[in-house]
């Protein structure tokens, strides 16, 4: 992560500069003074500014993570907050505000391409791969717990009527909740079709398992 140097009238200014840059407390960050603001004569302030180098004193990767989302947010939604949890496997992003929709988008779709691209830039600079989850106002929970609910429901028709029921196009992230949904349910097989980034699920019956329960 690049350190970045930035001038304001006074030290501490300069200093909160750099932690909305990065969206980081000032403990948060490594804070180099190059130059103290210069008095003038008789006392009065000189023409020289006050000028800092801020360097994040956390993982690289968060922090990356944390300045391209924030930079990103601030021309959408401007009064947008970005909190950090690091967990084992994953970096999760959660974004708070006051219009959280925009930020989510039609079925999540302005979400899921904030997720793409800072997980592309972050995964580019990083010496190993990274997984961030990028949510707004916990959307991920609930988006989740909509989709089970929508599995179970497709499950239980294509096994009613025994043929293929196909669910419309969906993100990696959200056809994962689906095939992970139904995985146990041997009756049922599902396959992702399409081409991009967005594909279809197919949820498929297995006609002789469906027969063998039936008759036992």
């Amino acid at each position: 992560m690049s350190s970045v140097e930035i001038e304001a009238k006074t030290t501490q200014e300069a200093i909160k500069k750099a932690c909305k840059h990065f969206n980081l407390n000032e403990e948060e960050l490594n804070i180099e003074v190059l130059e103290t603001r210069s008095a003038g004569i008789f006392g009065l302030a000189g023409n020289k500014k006050a000028k800092i180098r801020a360097t994040p004193k956390k993982d690289s990767d968060i922090a990356l993570a944390q300045e391209i989302l924030t930079k990103i947010i601030s021309l959408i939604s401007p009064d947008a907050k970005i909190s950090v949890e690091k967990k084992v496997d994953d970096i999760v992003l959660n974004i708070g505000g006051n219009n959280p929709g925009i930020l989510i988008g039609p079925k999540g779709k302005t979400l899921e391409a904030l997720e793409f691209i800072i997980n592309k830039a972050v995964n580019k600079a990083s010496e190993k791969r990274v997984r961030i989850i990028v949510d707004v106002e916990n959307y991920r929970q609930r988006r989740q717990e909509f989709l089970e609910r929508l599995a179970f429901r497709m499950g239980e028709k294509a096994k009613k009527t025994r043929k293929t029921v196909t669910i419309d196009p969906m993100s990696p992230h959200d056809r994962r909740i689906v095939h992970l949904t139904l995985k146990g349910d041997c009756q049922l097989q599902t396959k992702s079709n399409g081409e991009g980034f967005f594909k279809s699920v197919f949820i498929i019956p297995n006609k002789k398992k469906i027969d063998k329960n039936k008759n036992d």
